[in-house]
C-alpha cells in the first residue's frame, strides 16, 4: 500500500478497522443508538491520524440523526469497467463501480455507487472493501467541499441490501492539511439534498 501521504481514499485502514471494532463493541453494551453513535464518534476523533492535540477541537460534526441511518437497496455491477478517480492532487487512483446504492431520506429517493480500489484487491485483508464517496447541498457551507466519505465491507451486504448510516461520514485528509491525493467523489455520487449528518468542516484554517 502507498503511505498516508498518497493514498487517502480513507483514514488510514488500520484506524478504521479500530473505529469499526469499538462501534460493534458499543452496540453489544448498549442498545442505545445513539450512545454507540457517540462511543463511534469518539472513537474516531482520539483515533485521528492527522488532527492531534489540541487541534482535536476543531473536529466538528452534526448532531447525530437517526434519519440519516438508511436500509439501501443494492444493484450489484458485475464487471464493472475500471477507471481512474480524479484526487486533490497530482495522482489519480484506480476503482471501479460495486454496486449501485437505492435509499430514502426524507420522502426523498436517492442513489450512490460504491466503488472497489484496485490496489486494495490485491491485499487479501482488504480485497472485499467498499468506498463510498459523496457531495451534497452542505458541501462546501457546513461541510467541506471536497466531499465526504464512507465505507463498508462486502461482508456488509446482506440479502442485497446494506444499512448506510450518514452519522459515520467523515473528511478526508486534505480537508486538514495538504500533501495528500484524496479522491474527489464522482458527480454520479452528488447527492440533491442537505445530508445533516456526520463530520462538519475543520474549524481551523490551513
Amino acid at each position: 500500500m502507498k503511505s498516508n501521504k498518497t493514498n487517502c481514499m480513507k483514514r488510514s485502514i488500520p484506524a478504521f478497522l479500530l473505529v469499526y471494532s469499538l462501534t460493534g463493541m458499543a452496540q453489544n453494551r448498549s442498545n442505545s443508538y445513539i450512545d454507540s453513535l457517540k462511543d463511534f464518534r469518539n472513537s474516531y476523533i482520539q483515533s485521528h491520524e492527522v488532527v492531534k492535540g489540541n487541534d482535536k477541537q476543531f473536529l466538528h460534526f452534526f448532531p447525530i440523526d437517526p434519519a440519516y441511518r438508511v436500509t439501501c437497496k443494492i444493484e450489484k455491477i458485475n464487471n464493472g469497467k475500471w477507471f481512474q478517480m480524479s484526487t486533490s492532487g497530482k495522482e489519480k487512483q484506480i476503482y471501479r463501480k460495486y454496486g449501485k446504492l437505492t435509499f430514502t431520506i426524507r420522502d426523498t429517493t436517492l442513489h450512490l455507487y460504491m466503488y472497489q480500489s484496485q490496489s486494495l484487491m490485491t491485499n487479501n485483508e482488504y480485497k472485499d472493501y467498499l468506498f463510498i464517496p459523496f457531495t451534497d447541498n452542505s458541501s462546501g457551507n457546513d461541510s467541506y467541499g471536497g466531499g465526504r466519505y464512507l465505507e463498508c465491507f462486502i461482508s456488509d451486504i446482506k440479502n442485497n441490501q446494506l444499512i448506510l448510516d450518514f452519522n459515520k461520514a467523515y473528511n478526508p485528509y486534505c480537508a486538514y492539511t495538504t500533501g495528500y491525493n484524496c479522491p474527489i467523489p464522482p458527480k454520479e455520487n452528488d447527492l440533491p439534498i442537505v445530508i445533516a449528518a456526520g463530520e462538519k468542516n475543520y474549524g481551523k484554517m490551513h
